[in-house]
């Protein structure tokens, strides 16, 4: 079965929320921690920019604070 994580075909909030966090206290890239998980590169991608619209951080929130 491999060291693949708990992470498989249906995502829980648990398991994106780990996702994102491995992504950004790891310094690693989103390519690098999905081969350890059993998520697409492009999922964790937007469980990343999820999170940073949560936050008020990322384009969108700076486009929307500047006018």
């Amino acid at each position: 079965m491999g060291s693949k994580s708990s992470c498989s075909r249906r995502y829980s909030e648990e398991c994106s929320r780990d996702a994102v966090a491995l992504v950004r206290s790891s310094g690693r890239s989103v390519t690098e921690v999905v081969r350890g998980l059993e998520v697409s590169a492009e999922g964790l991608r937007n469980w990343v920019r999820q999170g940073q619209a949560d936050r008020g951080q990322g384009r969108r929130a700076s486009r929307e604070g500047s006018g």
